[in-house]
């Protein structure tokens, strides 16, 4: 298989200042230099990129993901080895950085594409799917500091995206915008593979890394820790964090009058371990009543990263009366089996009246666990079916079953 990265021996450095002298007046007064420390984001990274595929770029924050991606796009120079591109590049790490607020959609079209290095022929030719891959054809010719940041970068993708380079750099694209516009750049990407191009993504949707990448290479704290199969790197990845995985709780977003305070809420799996994807959990929550509370409703849900709701219950839906409480207390939900994995998510919690209608106490974004992948592997996105396959051969393959 030919190469189409090859990253050799990438160290990059930058400079952490205690003190900076922010003029030359200021370092001649003071009389001596600025003070900083150096802070080696990459060192000594190396590894090929094989052409035809997709290739992720996973670790924690810090690790220097983003750094070797701008290393890989000329934008930052190693300080130490070297990286060879086979073939034409593109980058969708900014997305419309190129684009002047006061020139409309059409005209910023244009001018980022040759920034770009399309010709005006070029541009010409791919305009119409420019637009349309955006879906702002009712704005192109509005300015696009009326646009929405949404509409935003959908044109900056949408213009980057129909470069086709070989190599197609993505530093965390998928976390914006909605999903019908996810599933289209999804789509684009699986085209690029089939044209024998390559992409290299970055991102923490683990998984989003374990469904669209063939290959991925983890970095921690600016080492290399391992490069290979995306499916198993990631279940590893995975597996460590739940070691050490604590919830979170006293931040996020907060709401509600009060009358009901939730003080802890926890998501465990079997023996009271991390949740694992078709396995047993148990949401539980503690909560206080200030005041004496009648049939209050208690519920928990399940939501990604980015905001979407994957499930929702409460203690109504459940036939569940909590009848009067005062004081503390606490309510579990048990799952009889995870159906999701593969990634983090965050729980959210709500303590209402008995209509549901007037909020105690509401919280988002302040527990994040991740899941254990199933045994035997399901690698198809979030959910988990356990499901079963059946398979007939000769005669028995003419049964109804096989036939619908």
């Amino acid at each position: 298989m030919s190469t189409a990265v090859e990253v050799q021996g990438v160290s990059k450095r930058f400079r952490v200042y205690h003190e900076r002298n922010q003029s030359l007046k200021a370092a001649v007064m003071r009389g001596r230099r600025a003070k900083f420390d150096d802070f080696w984001a990459l060192r000594d990274v190396g590894f090929d990129i094989p052409e035809g595929g997709t290739f992720g770029l996973m670790g924690e924050n810090g690790s220097g993901k983003s750094t070797l991606l701008k290393c890989i796009a000329r934008i930052l120079e190693p300080d130490a080895g070297g990286i060879t591109v086979h073939g034409s590049l593109g980058a969708l790490l900014e997305l419309g950085s190129g684009f002047h607020p006061e020139l409309s959609g059409r005209e910023n079209v244009y001018l980022n594409g040759s920034i770009l290095g399309l010709s005006r022929s070029a541009i010409d030719a791919r305009f119409e799917e420019i637009v349309d891959f955006a879906g702002i054809e009712r704005f192109i010719d509005q300015p696009v500091k009326n646009y929405s940041s949404g509409m935003y970068v959908r044109l900056g993708f949408s213009v980057a995206i129909n470069v086709e380079p070989d190599v197609l750099l993505v530093d965390e694209v998928l976390a914006v915008g909605d999903t019908a516009f996810q599933r289209k750049c999804l789509d684009k990407f699986a085209d690029y593979r089939r044209d024998g191009r390559t992409v290299i993504v970055v991102s923490h949707a683990m998984g989003t890394v374990r469904t669209l990448c063939d290959q991925v290479a983890w970095l921690e704290h600016g080492h290399l820790r391992d490069v290979g199969p995306a499916m198993e790197l990631v279940d590893t990845y995975l597996d460590e964090g739940n070691a050490t995985h604590e919830v979170m709780v006293g931040g996020g977003r907060r709401d509600g009058t009060g009358e009901i305070r939730v003080e802890d809420l926890r998501i465990t799996g079997p023996g009271g371990g991390p949740p694992v994807a078709g396995e047993p959990a148990e949401v539980t929550v503690w909560a206080r009543a200030h005041e004496r509370v009648v049939s209050p409703v208690v519920g928990v849900g399940i939501e990604t990263r980015e905001g979407f709701v994957l499930w929702g219950s409460n203690t109504k839906e459940g036939g569940v009366d909590l009848g009067t409480v005062e004081g503390p207390f606490a309510v579990t939900f048990r799952c009889p089996s995870l159906p999701v994995h593969g990634e983090s998510f965050d729980l959210l919690v709500s303590a209402t009246d008995s209509t549901t209608a007037h909020v105690h106490d509401f919280l988002r974004e302040v527990v994040r666990f991740d899941v254990e992948g199933p045994r035997p592997a399901e690698s198809g996105g979030p959910l988990v079916l356990l499901g079963r396959w059946d398979v007939a051969h000769g005669r028995e393959s003419e049964d109804p079953r096989f036939r619908r």
